[in-house]
């Protein structure tokens, strides 16, 4: 793997406000950029979820940091994962204690995706004849729906009565939204790391989104690029089987930074984004998809409300993913067997104003453990004395 700065870092870059987690010799260090120039924040945080507890996160990028050398060209080549050196610093995922959630079936092609695993019980032989009879019945009837709306509660009671409803469309049009947890703290890979599949699983892909940074105020203070990997043939098994088929060893990915809402960077930025994905195999294969981030049924402003609120906190901040604009079903191999991942495809998800996240796949048995959790970040800043704030 070998990775560019230019085509990591976001195509307005050096402008705008940037929160990084970097790992060094000493341990992890927390990073801000702005303007194009590094500052450490460890001394003043300690961790990402402290620092954006700030009123104004971008403004203490200056006020709080102090100024390091750092080549971010150097740092950008060193996170690839096999031409890593352990004495010069690599990029990890842009957030630490954060919980990492996901919102699912929040788009109508994957919404659809998900009813056709349902329907083939995650046989992946099965996928493209029930593709077909499911967009047949109930793919115009439901693009255009408001999920909770009396329009939706109406087409609920005529596919209940045809036989064709689904768990999947009760989250995707229904008014409560699927948010479930991708991963815990600490556990997300970064940018340059392997990303992992289960050996289980024969039916599996990548789900490239866009990722919302939100504090334990329920402020959305920022965004980044996600990878949910996913397991398809657990998943449509059973709906239960969802932990097993999301929350596996290097099974989820965010980076390359969290860009911050400031003046040159908004929520609606994202709203107007597209995702782009290329998929590179040893074989040979090659993948390239695209979809509009506007194209979600659900306002992220409401996905956000239904995560947190009166009656669900985060004191740390979360993570949330938005879910999927698509799932990959160009067939590798025979006709009508659609994708599925293989060991050492390279993944690039990327979008103009955040950048380009980047991973090679691997069997999660194969990809390094997770050792470095919550307990070790707090154990690292105590030997370091940091941060200053607790010392006094």
């Amino acid at each position: 793997m070998r990775l560019d700065h230019t085509a990591v870092l976001p195509e307005d870059w050096p402008r705008g406000s940037y929160a990084a987690r970097i790992m060094t010799e000493a341990g992890p260090v927390v990073l801000g950029i702005a303007d194009g120039e590094p500052f450490d924040l460890t001394p003043a945080f300690g961790t990402v979820s402290r620092w954006l507890e700030e009123e104004d996160a971008p403004a203490a990028i200056r006020a709080r940091g102090e100024p390091i050398a750092l080549d971010l060209a150097a740092l950008i080549a060193n996170s690839a994962h096999d031409a890593r050196r352990a004495d010069r610093p690599w990029l990890l995922a842009p957030v630490d204690l954060a919980t990492v959630k996901g919102a699912g079936v929040t788009y109508v092609r994957s919404m659809l995706e998900r009813v056709i695993e349902e329907r083939c019980r995650g046989d992946a032989l099965r996928a493209e004849a029930v593709r077909a009879e499911v967009r047949a019945i109930i793919g115009d009837e439901i693009a255009d729906l408001r999920p909770g709306s009396l329009e939706a509660e109406r087409v609920k009671h005529v596919l209940v009565a045809r036989g064709w409803w689904s768990q999947y469309l009760e989250v995707g049009i229904g008014p409560d939204a699927e948010i479930f947890t991708k991963c815990p703290p600490m556990a997300a890979v970064g940018l340059g790391a392997k990303v992992g599949v289960h050996p289980m699983s024969a039916w599996n892909n990548p789900e490239p989104e866009a990722v919302l940074v939100v504090n334990a105020r329920g402020r959305i203070v920022g965004a980044t690029l996600g990878n949910d990997v996913n397991l398809r043939d657990v998943e449509g098994r059973s709906a239960l089987l969802l932990c097993r088929a999301k929350d596996n060893n290097a099974s989820c990915a965010l980076g390359p930074m969290i860009r911050l809402f400031d003046g040159s960077f908004t929520l609606e930025d994202v709203r107007r984004a597209t995702l782009f994905l290329a998929i590179e195999g040893r074989d040979g294969f090659r993948l390239e998809e695209c979809g509009a981030i506007g194209a979600i049924s659900r306002d992220p402003v409401e996905l956000v409300g239904q995560l947190i609120g009166p009656h669900h906190q985060y004191p740390d901040g979360v993570a949330l993913f938005l879910g999927t604009p698509f799932s990959p079903v160009k067939d590798r191999g025979a006709p009508g067997m659609g994708f599925t991942h293989r060991e050492g495809d390279l993944v690039t998800i990327r979008t103009p104003l955040l950048g380009a996240l980047v991973n090679e796949v691997d069997r999660t048995d194969e990809c390094p453990p997770w050792t470095f959790g919550a307990g070790a970040l707090f154990a690292s800043l105590a030997r370091r004395g940091l941060p200053r704030s607790m010392r006094r």
